[in-house]
C-alpha cells in the first residue's frame, strides 16, 4: 500500500499548484496500512486539518483509482493512532516545544484568504510572487512589501495569505494582522488606561510578522504616525517581516510625516490591478468551484464580461447568480444573470463629476458655486466631501483631476474620501446619504 500512497501523491502533485502540494502534501509520509485503507503522519493539527478539508477527498479519489477499491485515508499527527485502534508506544504523542501554533493577535485571519484560494495574473502576478516569497522566507532580503491597489482587488486576501502561510510554515512565529484604524484606536486606549508600554511591548517585542492593513488611514494623525515609525524601526532591526497596504502610494498620503514615509517607502512596492478578462473568468471559475455552484460556460463569460470594476464585484455577482437560482427554483442562465447584473454594473461612462455635483446640490440644497467654493461652513463641508467620495467611486479621473474640479489640492481630496470612509463605517447618517445618493448614480434616477 506504500506504493500506492507513493503514486497517489504523484498524481495529486500533478492536479494542484506546486506551492500548495509543497506546503501541504509533500511533508505527509506513509505510516501503516489499515483495514479499510492507508494511515499518513502529517506534522501538525494545521496540516491535518487543511488535508481533510481540501484535499482528502482527491487524494482517496487517486487511492482508490490505483488499487481499483475505495480506500479510505486517515490522518495522523506525530503518530497519533487512527480512530479506534488502541495506542501504543509505536503511536505515542510526541512533547511538543512550548509554543502555541498559529499564534496572532489582532484581526482573525480569514479561512478563505490562503495562496491556494488567490487566482493569479498579469495584474497580480508579481504582487503574488513578492508575497509568497517573504512569506516563505526565500529572500533574506526583503523583508517589507507594500501591496498597492483600488478597494476590492486583493491586497486583504494576499496580505492574509502570508499570515496563514507563515503560521503554517513556522508556528513559532507571531503573525499580528491589523487594520491602521485598530492601531491608532488601540495606542489611543492604551494612553487613556496607562497601559502604554504594553501596547509597545505587543507591537515592538512580541510581534515577529505585522500586517498592517490600509496604511492612509493615518493621514493626520501625528502622534499615531511617530508611535508607528518607531515600532517600525524596532522590527526592522530585529530583521521581522512586515506587509503594508493601501490604495495610496507613500508619497501621495497627505500629513504624513516624513519619518513614517520613508519607513513606508523603504519595502518593495507592488501594484495589484483590476484583473482582465482572462483573469476575471478563471476567477469566476475558481469561485464556482470553491462554492460548489453549477454556472454555465457562457454565464461565467457575461459575468467577466459585464463586470469589470474588481474581484469583489466579480464575487458579487456569482452569489446573487446562485442565491437568486436557488431560491426561485430556476436555472441558472443568461438571463438571470443579465437580471442580476442590471443591480450591480455601473453605468460609468454616464456618470461624471458634474452628475454628481448636480445630484448631491440638489439632495443637500446647496449651490454648485457654493461647492466648490472655499467656505468651510459645515452645510458646505459636507456635500463637498461627499462629492469627492463618489466621484472617486463612481469615475476613472485620477485624484488631482477630481480635486482640481472642487477648486481643491488632491491631498484635501483624499482627506474628503477617508472622512467620508470612516463615516461610513461609524455615522448611520452618513451611510444613509451615501447610500441614497449611490442608488441614484447606479439606477440613473438622477
Amino acid at each position: 500500500m506504500e506504493a500506492i500512497w507513493n503514486e497517489a501523491k504523484n498524481a495529486v502533485k500533478g492536479r494542484i499548484p506546486e506551492h500548495s502540494y509543497r506546503m501541504w502534501i509533500e511533508p505527509v509520509v506513509f505510516e501503516e496500512t489499515t483495514p479499510d485503507g492507508i494511515a499518513v503522519t502529517c506534522p501538525n493539527l494545521i496540516y491535518q486539518k487543511k488535508i481533510e478539508e481540501h484535499y482528502a477527498g482527491l487524494i482517496e479519489s487517486e487511492m482508490g483509482r490505483l488499487a481499483n477499491v475505495d480506500c479510505k485515508l486517515h490522518i495522523n499527527v506525530s503518530g497519533k493512532a487512527p480512530e479506534g485502534e488502541a495506542s501504543t508506544p509505536k503511536h505515542r504523542q510526541l512533547a511538543l516545544p512550548a509554543i502555541t501554533p498559529g499564534q496572532y493577535c489582532g484581526r482573525m485571519l480569514r479561512g478563505n484568504y490562503t495562496f491556494d484560494q488567490f487566482v493569479v495574473g498579469e495584474n497580480n502576478g508579481f504582487a503574488y510572487s513578492a508575497a509568497l516569497s517573504l512569506a516563505s522566507k526565500t529572500s533574506h532580503q526583503q523583508n517589507a512589501l507594500f501591496l498597492l491597489s483600488e478597494t476590492g482587488n486583493g491586497k486583504s486576501h494576499l496580505s492574509q495569505a502570508v499570515g496563514h502561510h507563515i503560521l503554517a510554515e513556522f508556528p513559532s512565529e507571531r503573525v499580528c494582522y491589523v487594520t491602521a484604524e485598530d492601531f491608532a484606536n488601540e495606542m489611543v486606549c492604551a494612553f487613556q488606561t496607562n497601559a502604554i508600554n504594553t501596547f509597545k511591548d505587543k507591537y515592538r517585542e512580541k510581534c515577529d510578522v505585522l500586517l498592517l492593513e490600509d496604511v492612509h488611514y493615518l493621514t493626520g494623525k501625528n502622534r499615531t504616525q511617530v508611535e508607528l515609525a518607531l515600532t517600525l524601526d524596532t522590527l526592522f532591526d530585529a530583521n521581522k517581516k512586515i506587509i503594508f497596504s493601501s490604495c495610496y502610494l507613500p508619497g501621495d498620503i497627505p500629513k504624513l510625516n516624513d519619518k513614517l514615509r520613508s519607513r513606508l517607502s523603504c519595502g518593495l512596492i507592488s501594484s495589484m490591478e483590476a484583473p482582465d478578462f482572462r483573469t476575471r473568468v478563471r476567477i469566476l471559475k475558481k469561485k464556482s468551484i470553491l462554492n460548489d455552484f453549477d454556472v454555465p460556460d457562457d454565464v461565467i463569460e457575461y459575468l467577466a464580461g459585464e463586470l469589470t470594476d474588481n474581484v469583489r464585484q466579480l464575487e458579487s455577482g456569482l452569489i446573487g447568480v446562485a442565491a437568486k437560482s436557488s431560491l426561485l427554483g430556476v436555472p441558472i442562465d443568461r438571463d438571470l444573470a443579465e437580471s442580476i447584473v442590471k443591480n450591480i454594473a455601473r453605468q460609468k461612462d454616464v456618470i461624471t463629476i458634474d452628475t454628481i455635483k448636480k445630484l448631491v446640490c440638489k439632495y443637500y440644497k446647496v449651490t454648485q458655486k457654493e461647492l466648490v467654493s472655499r467656505s468651510r461652513k459645515q452645510r458646505i463641508v459636507r456635500p463637498r466631501q461627499v462629492a469627492i467620495y463618489l466621484s472617486r467611486r463612481y469615475t476613472d479621473n485620477p485624484l488631482q483631476a477630481i480635486g482640481k474640479s472642487f477648486n481643491r489640492y488632491h491631498a484635501t481630496a483624499l482627506h474628503a474620501i477617508n472622512t467620508v470612509e470612516r463615516g461610513l463605517r461609524n455615522d448611520a447618517h452618513v451611510r444613509k446619504h451615501v447610500e441614497y445618493l449611490s442608488g441614484k448614480l447606479e439606477t440613473g434616477k438622477l
